[in-house]
């Protein structure tokens, strides 16, 4: 028996897939697609909803339809995954990687407009688990320096500050549908645009601009194939209508855990901002112990999944692809991510699965003197 609230039966998921498949094969079918997207942009914006094979591409399509190539300069966060960082080289423009604020997990902007110049045309701001910056404070940095703003809002779907949604503050936001996402379809994503013309390029770029924006020739430009299959989008359709209660699982989830973590030696809850509605993605845990990262390395060995310990994630600029010798290194990125234990949660973790969690974490903690 578990406290945690109930999730509606998964059966209509099953059932959506099965739906779309009388229609297949069929190389131009977007029926389901089409569907999906209606029901995306009545959902988290008034934007266009644009549905790709994964959150990559719609970072991809994104930047392409904003116009950013060769001889261009992209701001990006180091606090990021590589996912993030590869459409800007894919399509030949130049990474500039942005230092974090390790109080506020914010974008250092000082560091930020230290790195503009007159290459720079857009920043890629990324709410990792589910955390939002300052909305406005962006919004001023990029209009004061002409700069678009291209969110990655993977994580941080159903997340607002300041009563603005992640993936509506800028030109585009941009979503994965990825098992482990709060709402998920296997492998999929989606851009929130702001405006037909960006979307009709961002429709254009994930199907080999076979059909174009108004005005356009087909097949004029190179791109790709991001287009999502049928099955895939009845299935996140039939997971939107689940949403509600998704989300209110993952945020309750994440309060148990935390809640059975109060008061345990060198583990302190991070908070969200003042006028942050987050999402609760993960349950983010602040670890004052020595050797923070080998902690939550350890803590994965003993099966609790986290970021830094399972995953292995360290700031962006610090892969091999993107080093450099002459770039200093992002120093509050990695400040961040050495302290921070970030929990990796499904809705299928029970409240007994998060309770052996916090047994194991305060164990470990307990005796911990590496």
């Amino acid at each position: 028996m578990t406290g945690l609230p109930p999730l509606p039966g998964g059966e209509a998921l099953g059932e959506a897939m099965a739906a779309a498949l009388p229609g297949m094969p069929d190389p131009a079918g977007a029926e389901f697609t089409t569907r999906l997207e209606h029901d995306l942009a009545k959902a988290f914006s008034t934007r266009d909803a644009v549905a790709v094979s994964s959150g990559t591409t719609a970072l991809h399509a994104a930047l392409s339809a904003i116009g950013i190539g060769p001889g261009d300069e992209v701001l990006l966060p180091a606090l990021t995954v590589v996912m993030t960082a590869s459409p800007v080289v894919l399509l030949g423009a130049t990474l500039v990687f942005v230092d974090s604020d390790p109080d506020t997990h914010d974008l250092d902007y000082a560091d930020a407009a230290a790195k503009v110049t007159a290459r720079t045309k857009a920043i890629v701001p990324v709410h990792l688990w589910g955390r939002m910056g300052d909305p406005a404070r962006l919004r001023s940095f990029a209009a004061e320096r002409g700069l678009t703003i291209v969110e990655d809002a993977a994580q941080a779907m159903g997340t607002s500050r300041a009563g603005i949604k992640a993936g509506t503050v800028g030109a585009a936001g941009c979503f994965s549908l990825k098992d482990g996402k709060i709402l998920w379809s296997g492998e999929g994503g989606f851009i929130l645009a702001d405006g037909s013309r960006l979307s009709a390029a961002a429709r254009a770029f994930r199907s080999h601009w076979l059909q174009p924006p108004p005005g356009g020739r087909p097949q004029e430009r190179s791109s790709l194939n991001g287009r999502l299959a049928e099955p895939l989008a009845a299935l996140a359709q039939a997971n939107l209508r689940r949403f509600p209660a998704l989300l209110e699982h993952r945020r309750a989830q994440t309060a148990h855990l935390i809640r059975a973590l109060e008061g345990i030696r060198g583990i302190t809850p991070l908070e969200p901002a003042a006028d942050e509605t987050w999402n609760h993605y993960a349950p983010l845990l602040r670890v004052s112990l020595t050797n923070p990262r080998l902690f939550a390395e350890r803590l994965a060995q003993q099966g609790v999944p986290n970021s830094t310990g399972s995953f292995r994630l360290v700031p962006c600029d610090t892969r091999p692809m993107f080093t450099s010798p002459d770039r200093t290194p992002c120093r509050g990125a990695a400040q961040i991510l050495d302290r921070t234990l970030a929990l990796v949660l499904t809705e299928r973790d029970s409240e007994a699965a998060l309770d052996r969690y916090a047994a194991v974490i305060a164990r470990e903690a307990a005796a911990w003197s590496a």
